[in-house]
């Protein structure tokens, strides 16, 4: 059985797709781009400001859920430029700071809205 997430703490999404599906224990967040959730407008300002954002748009739907970044098991790292990874690896760290979870990070061509990072997750509920 899956359910369907949705806070409005994070953006809405914007496409045909869920924040966040909740099946067989685990929370799969969809990949954050830096939306604010109140106005659904980019946060401009480079890849830091936009790192923090996307950052708390995860959390916002961790929280949601009870949850919080310990309970990430698995992210995936979307970068428009392979030069921002030092940028975002040091913002990430301030985030996932107990026992990191599995990563990739990869460049892309471009992602939705031309913004600089995405991030995608999941998540484990704990017993």
């Amino acid at each position: 059985m899956k359910t369907v997430i949705n806070t409005n703490g994070a953006p809405q999404a914007i496409g045909p797709y869920s924040q966040a599906i909740k099946a067989n224990g685990f929370l799969f967040i969809s990949g954050q781009i830096p939306l604010d959730p109140v106005s659904g407008q980019i946060v401009y300002g480079g890849v830091e400001l936009q790192t923090y954002q996307v950052l708390n748009n995860l959390k916002a739907i961790l929280a949601h859920e009870g949850l919080s970044f310990d309970s990430v098991v698995k992210t995936g790292v979307f970068l428009k430029d392979m030069e921002d990874f030092a940028v975002v690896n040091k913002i990430y760290a301030e985030y996932f700071t107990n026992n990191p979870p599995a990563r990739a990070c990869v460049q892309v061509a471009r992602l939705p809205r031309d913004v600089s990072v995405e991030i995608e997750a999941i998540a484990v509920y704990e017993k």
